[in-house]
């Protein structure tokens, strides 16, 4: 959040701007960075008294109606852990981007995310992770890859200094994404 609200202020990201942020966790900081930047804070929490195929829907449909009301050109998912579905993805396609920490296709999918992506990375011995930004489709990390960002795997990493070395990239790739996604428009 802090790197696109950086980025947009230096004018590194020409003729954007944040309209509003979302969060499905009301103690998300990202809320706070945006409050203490003047965008409009969101929080949009499942219901998890649904089963999860209709939990999804659901709750992508209350996304979608703010992203209306807001008149959202892009969405962005960092660190948004809930699985969009339904109207969503088919009125938003090619406008909905992810952050993930790995070089997908490896270690996405139901899951796969945080400390579970980082463990599986080096339980398996890769020489290499980093990050993936990619479009959102109906499955679960599986959309079609924007860009990558790498970094080498230490043989002394563990799980928090491999995380710990992926998120500057992390923030450089989501600003190189948007950056070239608002370009091609």
């Amino acid at each position: 959040m802090q790197a696109l609200i950086d980025a947009i202020a230096k004018g590194k990201i020409p003729n954007a701007n944040i309209a509003a942020v979302l969060s499905s966790r009301s103690d998300a900081y990202a809320l706070h960075r945006a409050s203490s930047n003047g965008i409009v804070t969101l929080v949009e929490k499942p219901d998890f008294t649904l089963k999860k195929p209709k939990r999804r829907i659901e709750h992508s449909n209350r996304i979608l109606k703010y992203c209306r009301e807001y008149s959202i050109d892009l969405i962005i998912n960092a660190g948004f852990l809930s699985v969009l579905s339904g109207d969503i993805i088919d009125e938003y396609k090619g406008r909905i981007i992810n952050i993930h920490p790995a070089l997908l296709p490896k270690y996405g999918g139901q899951g796969m995310y945080g400390e579970h992506v980082h463990k599986a990375v080096l339980e398996a011995g890769e020489r290499e992770s980093g990050c993936t930004v990619h479009y959102v489709d109906a499955g679960i990390d599986s959309g079609s890859i924007i860009l990558q960002r790498r970094v080498h795997v230490l043989e002394s990493d563990t799980v928090a200094s491999l995380a710990e070395r992926i998120l500057p990239e992390e923030h450089i790739a989501i600003v190189e994404a948007v950056k070239l996604i608002i370009s091609e428009e």
